[in-house]
């Protein structure tokens, strides 16, 4: 068996890189995911978020407005306030996860994909989930082609109307740097990570790419030698 992490920074492309792994046969979990499906009205981690944050984060059907919620986070600098309450519970989601997926698949190779990796150790909001991964993957791209993808994804979401409001385009912009900011840069994490895998291409190269690597993560899950240099 193996434990693996995948990260990236926003735009990074990490979720199209976690789908091929899915489709070579690895077993993936997303992070975010899990943290929409901890945030459900009802449930405990809605609950602190609410106490801690206030009802202004919250929709009119009163589930969490996340757009409200990542300004306070991210642009008025409460996100270290925000990892401290879902960072522990969607660890726990994970680790039950990949047990079950071994206790099925003693061979498997049990990928976590999850943005904030480095970010949560650093922060203390996880301490010692790095080394609970037998192999960490880093997804690096430029950050203006992060800010870019993560521009043309929220304008895609607004409708046809947001492609002409340059007001909106602009604040998606800001939004974008805002998270970036907030993250730890590539360059910090490629010497921690066993693989880089670089999206600034094309798919079908990307796709190559992460090919080889899940070649690589399956032979050492059957206990064999990596074939990469690592």
């Amino acid at each position: 068996m193996l434990r693996v992490g995948l990260t990236g920074g926003l735009g990074s492309g990490k979720s199209t890189v976690g789908r091929i792994f899915s489709e070579l046969g690895a077993h993936v979990s997303s992070a975010d995911e899990i943290g929409r499906r901890l945030m459900a009205p009802g449930l405990p981690v809605f609950a602190a978020i609410v106490d801690a944050f206030g009802t202004s984060i919250l929709s009119p059907d009163g589930s969490l407005d996340r757009k409200a919620l990542a300004n306070l986070a991210f642009r008025q600098g409460r996100s270290e306030a925000l990892n401290r309450i879902v960072h522990p519970a969607v660890i726990a989601a994970e680790e039950e996860w990949m047990a079950g997926v071994f206790a099925a698949e003693p061979e498997a190779v049990a990928i976590v994909e999850s943005a904030l990796i480095f970010e949560a150790e650093r922060g203390g909001t996880a301490p010692g989930w790095i080394r609970r991964f037998d192999k960490l993957i880093l997804v690096a791209a430029p950050d203006e082609l992060k800010v870019r993808r993560f521009v043309q994804r929220a304008l895609a979401a607004a409708g046809p109307e947001a492609q002409r409001d340059k007001a909106l385009c602009d604040g998606f912009k800001q939004d974008a740097r805002a998270r970036l900011a907030a993250q730890i840069p590539d360059s910090e994490k490629r010497s921690r990570c066993h693989y880089v895998i670089v999206n600034d291409s094309s798919l079908e190269q990307v796709r190559q790419s992460v090919q080889e690597v899940y070649c690589d993560l399956a032979r050492q899950s059957r206990g064999q030698s990596p074939v990469i240099r690592i």
